[in-house]
């Protein structure tokens, strides 16, 4: 197995490593004021609209051609867009939809040259993007993004839980409305069931684990986002999912505040490492790396976002692969999209957007893409949710619902930092 074949749906923290390009970019800005630009009656490109009516919005869109601005890279999501999202609104509500690939630098690049250039109102180029994390915090920050919005939206009034805080809070960014959420990854772990028979439930039976397999158990090095979010499951389990969580809003974190929430998961990591490989004087750089000393048998555990179905499919892994979660939690994030405040389509973008959120669309993704759904399954109807238990799943993969039962917030954005360099300086002694 190639290292770049390790199977990973697109975290958002990768889109993280430009924001501070991004923010100093923003700093210059002196056209536009701070904070975002409330929905307006009327705009000059659409003329007057109420966006609180759904027919008018719905009357508004049709015949528009919308774009959708977000990393390209995703083969599997780029076909679902082309294959089934695009027909659907071009048929149910004769909307063109665009998918533009596109870096996050340079989509942000693109958003802050027309603003900062006065391109205001309805006369930009971009209708709604994928957008996470501090990113989305820099945008909403400099009036770059239009709403708050997502009320607008009858899915997201009908079917998703806005007082969760998987909703309201992007890496440890408010939403307050100007970001609608479209999915979730969450961490998934492996071992070959042929080999290892029973599955460590905890951080207590994953020390006895690795103590079972001395030298055959590592994660990347925190810094790289996998690593980070293995260590954070495992911090998690130690202090408790309720405790772990205090970090999801941390905005200000420091040392001292960090370490007073995960103190106990420190020292757990600490007794972990003389069973791991190389006694955990080191640690393998990125996942990529990990999941290759994986494929090589140098090791018999393995963690990541999405899961190993795909590589048993291709025949990468063996069928016999056994994927799993610790029942005391495995931690996942949420993908959102926010529409420009210059957007030229916002009733056509809204109407996407709506789409995307709606039942029938987040059941075939969970499908095809095995996206975790962003609605709350107990506003569906029984028929619904009886539809994505019935989702057939391979022999490598962990059902929805036993994900999102043992589902931790991630730390926020701010306090992420802190918690690498503790493990830095408190368990790998740097």
């Amino acid at each position: 197995m190639n290292a770049s074949d390790q199977p990973n749906l697109y975290s958002r923290r990768s889109f993280l490593k430009v924001s501070a390009v991004f923010g100093a970019s923003a700093a210059l800005v002196s056209l536009v004021g701070c904070g975002s630009q409330a929905p307006s009656s009327s705009s000059s490109a659409q003329g007057e609209l109420d966006y609180s009516d759904w027919d008018a919005v719905l009357e508004a869109a049709r015949g528009q051609e919308v774009s959708w601005y977000g990393y390209g890279g995703q083969s599997d999501r780029n076909e679902w867009i082309q294959n089934t999202l695009i027909p659907r609104l071009k048929e149910n509500y004769d909307i063109t939809l665009n998918l533009v690939g596109m870096d996050i630098n340079d989509i942000l690049t693109q958003l802050s040259g027309e603003m900062q250039a006065g391109v205001g109102d309805s006369d930009g180029t971009i209708d709604f993007v994928w957008i996470n994390g501090e990113n989305f915090a820099s945008v909403k920050e400099n009036g770059y993004v239009w709403g708050p919005f997502v009320d607008y939206l009858p899915n997201y009034r009908d079917y998703v839980d806005g007082t969760s805080t998987d909703i309201t809070v992007d890496f440890g960014n408010p939403t307050e409305g100007y970001e609608a959420p479209y999915g979730k990854a969450q961490i998934v772990l492996w071992v070959d069931g042929a080999k290892i028979r029973d599955t460590p439930r905890n951080p207590d039976e994953f020390l006895e684990f690795c103590k079972a397999h001395p030298g055959q158990v590592t994660y990347p090095e925190p810094g790289d986002f996998t690593g980070t979010a293995f260590i954070s499951c495992l911090i998690a389990g130690v202090v408790g999912k309720d405790v772990f969580e205090q970090l999801s809003t941390m905005t200000n974190p420091t040392e001292d505040s960090v370490r007073a929430i995960i103190q106990p998961g420190l020292d757990y990591l600490k007794e972990l490492k003389p069973y791991l490989w190389k006694q955990g004087t080191t640690y393998p750089a990125d996942s990529n790396t990990v999941a290759q000393m994986y494929a090589d048998g140098e090791l018999v555990f393995n963690m990541g976002y999405g899961g190993p179905q795909a590589l048993v499919d291709k025949g990468q892994l063996p069928a016999t692969t056994k994927a799993f979660v610790f029942e005391s939690g495995t931690v996942g994030n949420t993908n959102f999209m926010a529409i420009p405040a210059n957007a030229p389509h916002k009733a056509a973008a809204l109407v996407a957007i709506n789409e995307v959120i709606s039942p029938e669309m987040q059941l075939d993704q969970y499908k095809v893409l095995r996206n975790l759904t962003v609605l709350d399954m107990d506003k569906l109807s029984s028929d619904m949710r009886q539809q994505f238990e019935d989702v057939p799943l391979g022999s490598a993969e962990v059902s929805a619902s036993e994900k999102l039962k043992v589902r931790v917030t991630e730390a926020s954005g701010q306090a992420i930092p802190v918690i690498e360099q503790l493990w830095r300086t408190e368990v790998a002694g740097n």
